[in-house]
């Protein structure tokens, strides 16, 4: 009967800890993704807002109206350096996300690689002990159908 892994324990608590590793990177991912894509749709607002300033300016604005323009594009500007500033600590996150589940990881490797080790002695064993017990069945069956010669 094999002999069981003796660090099967601690084998399942960095799988398990590989795991959330796992997830947590996947969540960081995530919300960085969903701060580049706010970032993405607030300089594409921007864009288009300054477009319609431009036109207007053609068409003829009030000073009012062209006060109010700029406020709000400056307004905008403010949201695009607040959500750029979010993208970087997003991307930093994961980037310390990134390592942990390489450490993590690794740490799995090396008692994997145990794990494997342990599982190949075994069957290294289970083998040497089979072939033992055929050889010994095989020499009783010789030894009983053969019996010694008496001249």
């Amino acid at each position: 009967m094999p002999r069981s892994f003796s660090l099967q324990p601690l084998l399942d608590l960095m799988q398990e800890r590989t795991d959330e590793a796992t997830r947590r990177l996947g969540q960081l991912i995530a919300a960085e993704q969903n701060a580049k894509t706010r970032l993405q749709m607030l300089e594409q607002y921007r864009a288009e807002y300054a477009d319609r300033l431009r036109e207007a300016s053609r068409e003829g604005l009030t000073p009012l109206a062209l006060r109010n323009y700029q406020d709000f594009l400056a307004r905008i500007d403010q949201a695009i350096e607040q959500q750029t500033a979010a993208v970087r600590h997003t991307a930093q996150e994961t980037a310390h996300g990134q390592a942990a589940w390489n450490a993590q990881n690794k740490q799995l490797k090396a008692i994997d690689a145990l794990s494997h080790r342990h599982d190949e002695r075994e069957r290294q064993r289970e083998g040497k002990l089979e072939q033992k017990l055929q050889d010994e069945f095989s020499a009783r069956k010789y030894s009983l159908s053969d019996p010694p010669d008496n001249d």
